[in-house]
């Protein structure tokens, strides 16, 4: 773990998830909290309140917790430099995970739109065969690269910043766009 990183006890919630994105997978995962109604949080309670009403889980742990999944979500990601090189290279395939409105708006040229069939289907792709996953802005992407590694689809990665960071770094012919 980065010994740069750091997260008081005092920060809101949803600053939290604003510097973590993996914060709330990592703490539904391992302390069941933020999953439902039951046992949500609002934005502008502490991490040391969530801690404190969830049985007075030590807010240590809890921040080490949230740590190792940001490191866990890191190596899970892609740039979109490296991204369009391991395509060009013919070393991995760019799966779309947003919606298909967005996909028909803008897309990445010789990329697959996720489909139930297709979700069905990458259970037996090549174990081998690098998959990349892109969405808007590269949060969708990385849960459902969190989703099919947990599901034994290690060869999995998200694209950092998503289609928008694709339009921006690689191919500025794509619009960038923002959802209504």
């Amino acid at each position: 773990m980065s010994d740069t990183l750091s997260i008081e006890p005092s920060i809101l919630m949803s600053d939290l998830i604003v510097q973590y994105p993996g914060a709330q997978r990592a703490l539904f995962r391992k302390y069941h909290i933020g999953g439902c109604a039951s046992c949500g949080y609002q934005p502008t309670e502490t991490l040391a309140d969530v801690c404190k009403r969830n049985e007075n889980l030590p807010v240590g742990d809890v921040i080490g917790t949230i740590l190792e999944g940001h490191e866990a979500d890191l190596k899970m990601q892609v740039d979109v430099k490296e991204a369009a090189e391991l395509v060009k290279a013919d070393k991995a395939k760019i799966v779309d995970v947003r919606s298909r409105e967005e996909y028909e708006a803008v897309k990445i040229e010789g990329s697959t739109f996720m489909t139930q069939e297709l979700m069905q289907v990458l259970g037996n792709w090549p174990r081998e065969q690098l998959i990349i996953l892109v969405c808007h802005h590269g949060l969708r992407s990385l849960d459902a690269a969190a989703y099919f590694q947990g599901h034994g689809l290690h060869n999995v990665r998200s694209m950092r910043g998503g289609i928008d960071a694709w339009s921006l770094n690689v191919d500025p012919s794509l619009p960038q766009y923002e959802l209504e």
